[in-house]
């Protein structure tokens, strides 16, 4: 695995701004767990997996010749997404020690960017003209969608990716194992209406695409027949206590709070309702996924058990012993060192993008060439990643959200547990319902 970094390239104030705040909008929060231990959730990773069936030769070097991949992510003060590529590493690590692709090792380039258009348009064009890549898989950046997916278009890549921008779940040949602002929002909303809310407040961080996001909950509630307030707050925020007021009053006793934030900005505004005796005012709370972590739980308390409601949109990994989740944190322990993060949503990402491009990988025939694979990855059809509530499949659609099902987790005293298993997004939204149609799933 090769990284490349750069230097900063310029950017105004306002740009690493919403990068910040289109890290809370990705729902691509990491977990706090500071352990990489396959024993950290209590899964029997030590005894029952271990990383040689990472592989079809157990403990056998591949020394063929190399199969090239490339990704690109966003690393700049304040916003890293490199867990998510540095896990696809690990795992193409791992394939390597034992038995490769048919022999041949992966060699896989993570360029890093900083928001910098003219940077991101580079970076994909270095990882083609002069790294000659056959593959994309692993990308998470803020804006690589937008600025290069036509570049992949024209060239036949088919990315597997961890989507940002509207580009990554709008456009054909961009395929994301995540679900993204808008639709973990969805998700978060539509556990609230299940509860017979009489009103919903959504709030979120006042960034560039807010507007994309709040379309999402908007559809939702009007469908419902249920009255949505949209808010916006400047972040960091300054005065927590006001935007608790603001939401409570606003809420009423029987409506829901809805948070779009980073954790740290989450929890200021829910500490703040605590402070003030204000977590009761309303029938519950709730968020996107980057509140799913157990840095939040901890830190708020056992006052928030059963109140607070975050959407999560990968399998829980604290209560799940199941041989992909164990093999993921085994991965993550031998060959993790570079994933900062530990066990959590990213490299929970970057372990079931690997586990795609490996799935496509040993189904060519041939050359691997950049027609070959991406057919074969265009091809990935029902793939149990053992990471989604439902298999994954890419397919030759104008549009992809193929996450698109989740859970919802709460607070328990210092953990987040299942509060309901996996649910399907509504199709009430536009843009599920249109990725539904495209997918011929009704």
């Amino acid at each position: 695995m090769r990284m490349r970094g750069h230097a900063p390239g310029p950017r105004s104030a306002a740009a690493l701004v919403a990068a910040i705040g289109l890290l809370a909008a990705a729902g691509c929060s990491s977990s706090s767990s500071t352990s990489t231990s396959p024993s950290t959730s209590g899964s029997p990773a030590s005894t029952a997996v271990n990383t040689s069936q990472c592989g079809t030769k157990p403990g056998v070097k591949a020394t063929g010749t190399p199969i090239p991949l490339g990704a690109i992510a966003t690393n700049q003060p304040g916003t890293s997404f490199t867990d998510i590529p540095n896990m696809v590493g690990a795992y193409f690590d791992c394939v390597n020690a034992n038995g490769g692709i048919n022999g041949h090792p992966i060699k896989y380039y993570i360029e890093t960017e900083q928001t910098n258009p003219a940077q991101i348009a580079a970076d994909a064009k270095q990882l083609v003209q002069t790294d000659h890549v056959v593959g994309i898989v692993g990308n998470t950046s803020i804006l690589e969608c937008t600025i290069n997916h036509a570049y992949w278009e024209k060239l036949g890549y088919y990315v597997v990716d961890s989507g940002i921008a509207p580009e990554c779940y709008s456009t054909p040949n961009s395929a994301a194992v995540n679900m993204g602002p808008r639709y973990s929002s969805d998700g978060a909303v539509q556990y609230a209406l299940s509860q017979h809310v009489s009103k919903v407040v959504f709030d979120q961080s006042n960034v560039p695409g807010t507007g994309y996001i709040a379309a999402g909950p908007a559809a939702l509630a009007a469908a419902a027949h249920t009255p949505i307030v949209q808010l916006t707050e400047n972040v960091p925020i300054s005065d927590a206590n006001s935007v608790a007021i603001k939401e409570v009053n606003d809420a009423g006793p029987n409506g829901a709070v809805v948070l779009n934030f980073t954790p740290p900005e989450a929890l200021v505004i829910l500490q703040a309702a605590q402070k003030l005796g204000l977590e009761n005012r309303v029938k519950l709370w709730g968020c996107s996924t980057p509140c799913n972590t157990d840095f939040l739980a901890k830190a708020l308390g056992p006052k928030w058990n059963n109140k607070l409601f975050v959407n999560a949109e990968l399998t829980p990994p604290d209560p799940t012993s199941t041989p992909s989740m164990s093999l993921y944190k085994a991965i993550l322990a031998q060959y993790g060192k570079s994933v900062s993060g530990g066990v959590g949503s990213f490299s929970q990402m970057g372990f079931a993008e690997a586990e795609i491009m490996v799935h496509a990988l040993e189904s060519v025939t041939g050359p691997y060439t950049v027609a070959s694979v991406n057919a074969a990855v265009r091809g990935v059809t029902n793939f149990d990643t053992g990471m989604l509530c439902k298999p994954w499949t890419y397919g030759p659609y104008p549009m992809h959200i193929p996450n698109n099902t989740d859970y919802t987790v709460t607070p328990n005293n210092g953990t987040m547990v299942i509060a309901q298993g996996c649910t399907d997004i509504s199709s009430v939204d536009p843009q599920i319902a249109a990725y539904r149609k495209a997918a011929g799933l009704g």
